[in-house]
């Protein structure tokens, strides 16, 4: 019975991972669940070949060459490699070493090309870490980038050479297994990197040692891997799974195309309906009145929720953002953390309480500022530079109507505009009939 033990507790650390998995994405539904429906199924057969080119094809990461190429590196390694991760699973859970070895030649030529994949993934975290540590690339240390954000960043980055190390680790002492024990362990694999890398470090060591050396760097890379998979709830690298669903309900319309609100839509269309009835009493609304704009996570809708939990921090919507790079303290990077950070306050009270408990606090003033909304020029430089394409700008634009129509907080430079528009049917403030007297000069 106790050759059995290591595939008992594998099977029990790769039970347990799988449920707090499943427990954290039932979390993230539900907090997404909480803002408005919207109905975003519209054009399926375009919203399939938007995901496929943005999401899987990495369609918006190659206009950083440099960037986009090392980042494509890390993506593919990141599915392939994982071919790998279900050999070494079913090899947990039944005792079998390399149990995919029966394919022959096609298994050495994969083994082979994992290995090539682990080494590019390995030296493409490293120039990632330098570039954020030494070079330190401006967009990396934005404020918004202090504390967690900058920690998080680097620990998947390490997180990811280890793994990669473990790899070639345990390739290397199974090639040494394979020559000094081959009564227990067969020729199988091809090993290009490790054969040069890391095996020559366990040739002098004893069979026994070499097997310890193995088995470690299983299990590390494994276990590393489960919690890895755990971890992305907390992380900015959640935009692995999440990716997808968000390029799949991105908007398609037109970029500079302002989304106008139904509330406010209903209300101007009652006014300019000449069968309505100017003396009638307002009918009386079902339920709560309705909100203009938002104020909190609960008034935005899912896919811009979808987006808060999508965002990947890499700071290319701020470094494209004209007002911030005026000096200007609006951060569209900041803007989509903000969001997640109110939406994941909103979560461990509804955990807490059992439903929410109004805390007396709202994304927009506690978290977000109006300098910040109103130095946006909506211009969509943020969305067009997005690599997931992430939407800031709708989410701003909700928060200021808020402002404007429910606590008529805009600034005095655009009431002075709304009230000239309102007398003269122009922005400037010049009468109707004063329009032309330029023609006169």
């Amino acid at each position: 019975m106790t050759q059995y033990i290591p595939n008992v507790f594998f099977a029990l650390i790769m039970v347990f991972s799988f449920w707090f998995f499943a427990r954290n994405a039932k979390k993230i539904i539900r907090n997404i669940k909480l803002g408005k429906d919207l109905d975003r199924y519209d054009q399926p057969a375009l919203r399939w070949k938007t995901m496929a080119k943005v999401a899987l094809g990495q369609g918006k990461m190659t206009v950083r060459p440099v960037a986009g190429f090392l980042h494509i590196l890390v993506y593919v390694g990141f599915l392939l490699i994982n071919v790998e991760v279900l050999e070494i699973i079913i090899d947990g859970l039944f005792g079998t070493h390399r149990v995919l070895s029966f394919l022959g030649g096609f298994y050495n030529g994969m083994i082979g090309f994992f290995e090539i994949l682990a080494f590019l993934v390995l030296v493409s975290c490293v120039i990632f870490w330098i570039r954020r540590n030494i070079v330190k690339i401006k967009r990396f240390w934005k404020s918004e980038m202090k504390g967690w954000p900058k920690s998080d960043a680097n620990y998947i980055l390490m997180m990811e050479v280890a793994f990669m190390a473990a790899l070639l680790i345990m390739n290397g002492a199974d090639q040494v297994l394979q020559v000094k024990d081959p009564a227990h362990f067969t020729q199988v694999g091809s090993f290009p990197i490790s054969s040069w890398l890391t095996a020559p470090l366990f040739e002098n060591l004893s069979t026994s040692t070499v097997y310890m050396v193995e088995r470690g760097a299983w299990w590390f890379h494994i276990i590393g891997i489960f919690f890895f998979l755990n971890y992305l709830y907390y992380s900015k690298h959640l935009h692995i799974i999440l990716a997808f669903p968000n390029t799949w309900f991105s908007k398609l319309e037109p970029k500079a195309a302002s989304t106008n609100s139904a509330a406010v839509t209903k209300e101007v269309r009652l006014m300019m309906d000449p069968n309505a009835d100017p003396y009638a009493a307002p009918a009386e609304p079902e339920g709560e009145p309705e909100t203009f704009g938002a104020k909190d996570i609960f008034d935005l809708n899912q896919v811009q929720l979808l987006n808060a939990y999508t965002c990947t921090e890499c700071g290319r919507c701020t470094d494209e953002c004209p007002a911030n790079t005026t000096g200007k303290k609006l951060s569209p990077r900041k803007i989509m953390m903000d969001t997640r950070d109110r939406l994941e306050e909103v979560s461990a009270n509804i955990d807490l309480n059992g439903s929410f408990v109004d805390d007396g606090k709202m994304l927009v003033n506690d978290y977000i500022t109006p300098e910040e909304l109103w130095a946006c020029t909506s211009c969509n430089a943020c969305t067009q530079a997005c690599p997931v394409n992430i939407d800031p700008l709708s989410i701003i634009v909700d928060l200021r109507r808020y402002l404007v129509m429910e606590q008529s907080a805009a600034p005095q430079e655009l009431n002075a505009m709304m009230s000239n528009v309102e007398n003269n049917g122009a922005p400037w403030q010049f009468n109707n009939a004063d329009r032309l007297n330029w023609v006169n000069d």
